[in-house]
């Protein structure tokens, strides 16, 4: 059983810079999972035109049936979401996590291009190690 889904990093501009499939029942294709990120970009630059509250970042949690999705934005615009199983707890810290580990390994990197997608053996090492110790954790919940 694995409580998070998948994980996708979306740019400014709302173009897929990461994406990666954590077994998931349904597994997507590139074109499915390139959908999706355009479609969570959308709705949430939307959600923050049309919120009532001043300073309204966008969508942080859509809970839905069968998962739920959590958004962390950063200061930059760049976006992380997790989609996980309905419930799961503590998917905020784990999003500052996989940020953390982004501005270490990627950001860092010399040879990586911003806005471009992400291709760091040692981000996806550490972003690996992280997502294990998270499915620990939740297990001992």
């Amino acid at each position: 059983m694995a409580a998070i889904y998948s994980l996708y990093i979306i740019n400014k501009s709302g173009g897929l810079i990461f994406y990666k499939d954590y077994g998931s029942a349904g597994r997507m294709d590139t074109n499915d999972s390139l959908r999706v990120a355009s479609l969570w970009h959308s709705m949430h630059a939307i959600s923050q035109q049309l919120s009532p509250t001043v300073g309204c970042s966008g969508i942080e949690l859509l809970e839905a049936d069968t998962f739920d999705l959590h958004c962390f934005q950063s200061l930059t615009g760049t976006k992380f979401f997790v989609v996980c199983e309905p419930g799961t707890q503590h998917m905020e810290v784990l999003l500052t996590v996989i940020y953390e580990l982004y501005t270490d390994y990627v950001l860092k990197n010399p040879f990586y291009e911003m806005e471009m997608p992400i291709r760091c053996e040692l981000f996806d090492i550490n972003l690996t190690q992280a997502i294990q110790k998270d499915r620990v954790a939740l297990l001992g919940r």
